[in-house]
């Protein structure tokens, strides 16, 4: 999803909290992440990885001048030949820290193993974020989270290609624990438009960037926030 389908999905949200919730979510993450800290990690379930989220933020890292957001994608089954960007296991967790950030961002619901890395590291100091469908014992070692509507009964997350985002009242039942008071219950966002909403957020209101790099978010702006194509993703 590009800038100008981010803009659109912003402009049929105006009327529910979703904005606000993503970027009061997107505002925790950039607090979190310290230009000399620990390094962003950001880790899925077994069965998802959120490198498209990864690729995102890498790109929003570049733009707004805010090189701490680009994160570290930590994979629990690392294939062979990967490159070395995308070859991080789950022994990363074990070093993260105080200034370490831990985004964990998964539909499904975290096993044991996940979440035991995840409390060590909070217990270390690492600040803890959840983007979910809802897992309160994620819910319980976060420092913040918001959640999406969990995904159908059946539906296989790995690998899934993505889809998209389905406006409808009854697209998805359930309702998100972790927006503000007086949320319009639908739409209700499943966790791919939620992320792209969070990752454009997370590179706004940011310290100057370069000169460069503001010409080109102010050409976004001016043109509906990105009639310029963004340049291609190195994952």
């Amino acid at each position: 999803m590009d800038a100008v389908r981010v803009a659109l999905l912003r402009e049929v949200l105006a009327g529910t909290e979703w904005i606000a919730a993503t970027r009061r979510f997107a505002g925790s993450l950039r607090s979190a992440v310290a230009p000399h800290g620990g390094g962003l990690l950001l880790v899925g379930s077994a069965g998802y990885e959120p490198w498209h989220l990864a690729a995102h933020l890498d790109d929003e890292a570049a733009w707004s001048g805010l090189p701490e957001l680009s994160p570290t994608l930590v994979r629990h089954r690392v294939p062979a030949g990967a490159p070395p960007h995308l070859a991080v296991g789950p022994g990363r967790l074990a070093a993260a820290g105080r200034g370490a950030t831990l985004l964990v961002v998964t539909p499904e619901r975290p096993d044991a193993g996940l979440l035991e890395r995840v409390h060590d590291a909070r217990r270390n100091g690492a600040t803890v974020l959840a983007l979910d469908s809802g897992d309160r014992d994620l819910h319980t070692l976060a420092h913040d989270a918001l959640t999406t509507a969990p995904p159908p009964l059946g539906t296989a997350t790995r690998h899934a290609p993505e889809p998209a985002p389905d406006l409808t009242p009854d697209a998805n039942p359930g309702l998100p624990l972790n927006l503000p008071p007086g949320l319009d219950p639908a739409p209700l966002l499943d966790l791919d438009t939620v992320q792209h909403l969070v990752s454009a957020a997370a590179g706004e209101n940011s310290r100057p960037a370069p000169r460069h790099h503001r010409r080109f978010r102010d050409r976004l702006a001016r043109l509906a926030e990105g009639l310029a194509a963004p340049p291609p993703p190195r994952w």
